[in-house]
């Protein structure tokens, strides 16, 4: 499972070297079919028993067929023993023949494990509108020997603008045992809050009822994973799922256990951190942006209010030019469509205080860019009209975005 980090983390502990398949009897993989050039893309998690499961999906109206084929199938038992991912094709917008493909896709795989077809949860990335060669994908599946882990590879297979792997495990104690929770996930482009073009994997070997499982994915992805954004774009393809096998041996964890807060908050942090690694890497990306509203009169409004800031091209181009100009972030909250007292806002670049009672305050642009130039930006915006505090990531929009997305099917 990996060196424990010396530093705890509250009431969990980071795994150094941690990911998605840290989890007692979670194995994952990942090889290459020929659906990219070079690079691995299929990827696949096994568990040795089946898993109590939950998942968050993509609002965007159309669903590609995985994620079909995929809430069918959860919503049948709530339980998954493997997820299957191909990416370089995302197999939306593709009709009857896309679903077909998609339930290949499942019972190939369910056919190679032994196990029902409806364990196997699928999901696929990439170019939309395009047929699956689902030949090369049932080749690629015959490959598989689920008996055999490939640390890393599953993070790499599942990539395809990112410039990086997203992983993560953490280690809590429950009923004086240890549990592990470990996460993987993509996403680059197309990223948006209320899901994004991203997919996301959390396992767990706690004993969670499904009930409760999706009640934590549910609420924890409300602050997370639907907390960032790269581009404004919603993809066809997102989801999140959540698998929790129990080889912990715990009791089973429902909001009434005792330690149920201490599991929250370990699963919890898992999700952002995937959520702040996606908006770090967004395409063409220099910075990550975290924005906090504070002193809200509710929830709604702070989440609106950090959400427009750090989706406003205008503050992330300012942020990519280390340029303090703070009337953008004045002006994002203003559009935010929530009801606010102009003459009672401040908002910080960092340490640097540059706006206090809806007026400029004096700052030293010299230690404002200084600040802007470093690889995390930190904005923070009070309306002193509240208790309520929420935080959202994104990042800079440079010239490389605007590159990686004008040739993206060339």
């Amino acid at each position: 499972m990996g060196e424990i980090i010396a530093q705890e983390l509250g009431v969990f502990t980071e795994i150094q070297g941690g990911s998605v398949t840290s989890p007692r009897g979670f194995k994952g993989g990942g090889l290459h079919c020929g659906l990219k050039r070079k690079r691995l893309d299929l990827g696949w998690i096994f568990s040795e028993v089946p898993a109590s499961a939950a998942g968050v999906y993509t609002t965007n109206l159309f669903q590609a067929a995985p994620l079909i084929v995929t809430q069918e199938s959860v919503a049948k038992e709530n339980k998954v023993q493997a997820i299957l991912v191909n990416s370089g094709n995302a197999n939306a917008c593709t009709g009857d023949q896309g679903m077909e493909n998609a339930r290949t896709m499942q019972s190939q795989f369910a056919e190679v494990l032994g196990i029902t077809p409806h364990y196997v949860a699928v999901t696929s990335t990439g170019v939309i509108g395009e047929q699956l060669p689902i030949e090369k994908i049932i080749k690629g599946i015959n490959q598989i020997d689920a008996s055999i882990g490939q640390p890393g590879n599953f993070e790499q297979a599942i990539l395809t603008t990112d410039t990086t792997e997203k992983q993560i495990a953490v280690k809590v104690i429950i009923d004086g045992k240890e549990v592990i929770i470990g996460g993987a996930a993509k996403g680059s482009g197309m990223i948006h809050p209320n899901m994004a073009t991203m997919l996301g994997f959390i396992t767990t070997d706690a004993a969670v009822t499904a009930e409760a499982l999706s009640m934590a994915l549910k609420a924890t992805t409300n602050q997370t994973f639907n907390m960032i954004t790269v581009d404004g774009d919603t993809s066809t393809n997102d989801m999140v799922l959540a698998l929790a096998n129990g080889l912990a041996e715990n009791s089973p964890l429902t909001p009434e256990h005792k330690d149920w807060q201490v599991f929250l908050d370990g699963f919890s942090y898992v999700s952002r951190e995937l959520a702040k690694m996606i908006a770090r890497d967004g395409e063409g990306a220099t910075k990550l942006i975290e924005v906090e509203a504070i002193g809200c009169p509710d929830k709604e409004t702070a989440t609106a209010i950090s959400k427009t800031i750090v989706g406003s091209s205008l503050v992330k181009t300012a942020v990519f030019g280390s340029d303090a100009n703070w009337g953008r972030i004045i002006c994002a909250v203003g559009y935010s469509g929530k009801k606010l007292d102009p003459s009672k806002i401040s908002a910080n670049i960092g340490p640097i205080t540059v706006v206090e009672n809806g007026l400029p305050y004096p700052f030293s642009e010299e230690e404002a860019k200084a600040y802007l130039d470093n690889e995390v930006i930190k904005i923070s915006v009070n309306l002193n009209q509240g208790l309520e505090s929420a935080v959202a990531w994104g990042c800079d929009l440079t010239y490389d975005y605007v590159r990686i997305n004008a040739s993206y099917r060339t």
